[in-house]
């Protein structure tokens, strides 16, 4: 009977315990948690209305920085007059919440002409630009070519506010304009 109660009492003491013990939790890396390959993600409005799309040849997600790397990607997104926005890169990094995404390498954002208005087409082309899509700003600090209709603009950097429709060009800054026909 002793030599029972003191194996238990040895089984017990050795036994790891699952219940108020400390958590261990492994160091965060900069590793991939997940792919996707040959991809689009759709998001809507409410109402059901597509909001955005977003396609890549291939995408990361980092959880340790909460971030998704893109390869290839194609942005379409779309405002509440159903205007349309494109934005390309070679690579892309998203935050968390798609509320900032930094395109790298051959970045291109063009808006087309919203239907049934005088604005023109617009193009904006860097090799990085930093697109904020909540506030729709979009900066760069990185030489920057501006296509509006038959204008063109470049500067050493830039910070566009779409909501406010103002460009601030820095740096050397020179641009040519070319007048409209008259019908």
């Amino acid at each position: 009977m002793g030599v029972m109660a003191l194996g238990t009492y040895w089984l017990a003491s050795n036994t790891p315990s699952f219940i108020g013990g400390p958590e261990t939790q492994r160091p965060a890396t900069h590793d991939p948690d997940y792919f996707m390959r040959d991809f689009s993600v759709k998001t809507f409005e409410p109402n059901g209305r597509l909001k955005s799309e977003v396609f890549g040849t291939e995408a990361r997600h980092f959880p340790d920085t909460d971030t998704l790397e893109i390869d290839n990607p194609r942005i379409r997104s779309y405002d509440e007059n159903g205007s349309l926005t494109i934005a390309t890169g070679r690579r892309a990094i998203s935050n968390g919440d798609g509320s900032e995404v930094q395109l790298i390498g051959d970045a291109v954002v063009v808006r087309d002409a919203p239907p049934g208005t005088e604005t023109p087409h617009m193009e904006i082309r860097s090799e990085f630009l930093h697109v904020f899509v909540n506030t729709e700003r979009v900066k760069t600090h990185l030489p920057v070519t501006l296509i509006r209709g038959n204008d063109e603009f470049h500067g050493d950097s830039m910070d566009y506010d779409n909501l406010d429709r103002i460009m601030g060009l820095q740096g050397r800054v020179r641009g040519r304009l070319v007048p409209t026909p008259k019908p």
